[in-house]
């Protein structure tokens, strides 16, 4: 189904580089779920009542790259691209507007990059402020890690009602 190259993690690798690469590979199998599908079909809501589509799940994790990487880690004043940056509320992207696939694709490779921007010259015991204590980039990368590991799950499901696909 893809031409998106997804490297699998290496199997004995020291602690950074299995976090990093677990969380690239994430990011290539979404990138890759999305792969050869018209605009229409990336916005289908395929897997009723969840008006979840592929097209929201990129734009979401562009918001989720960039609230974990830019807001929290980096402390930068990095106004949501889509919903609202609440405490509390569930980060934007997957309510649809006039936006194409290939502008939230955009967005959610500018976050990715910034996110590894922002990782590179920080330790995994770094720590950032937040909800009153501190989180570790390790414990971002661990939740990022299973942030897209759920979210992979569903563009499996969504992708497979689309138009048969499975694998990647």
């Amino acid at each position: 189904m893809s031409a998106i190259e997804r490297t699998t993690p290496p199997l004995d690798a020291d602690e950074r580089t299995t976090l990093e690469s677990w969380l690239d590979f994430y990011r290539g199998t979404l990138a890759g779920k999305c792969e050869g599908l018209t605009e229409a079909q990336l916005r289908l809501a395929a897997a009723p009542p969840s008006p979840v589509t592929l097209l929201g799940l990129v734009r979401h994790m562009a918001e989720v790259e960039r609230n974990w990487f830019r807001r929290v880690l980096a402390g930068e004043d990095a106004p949501p691209r889509y919903g609202r940056a609440e405490p509390g509320a569930h980060d934007g992207g997957f309510e649809l507007d006039g936006s194409s696939y290939a502008e939230a694709l955009r967005a959610w490779r500018e976050e990715t990059a910034r996110a590894r921007e922002n990782c590179a010259a920080r330790a995994l015991e770094e720590t950032a402020p937040f909800m009153g204590g501190q989180v570790s980039l390790r414990w971002i990368y661990t939740h990022m890690i299973g942030e897209y590991a759920r979210h992979c799950g569903h563009a499996d499901l969504i992708r497979e009602r689309v138009d048969g696909a499975t694998g990647v």
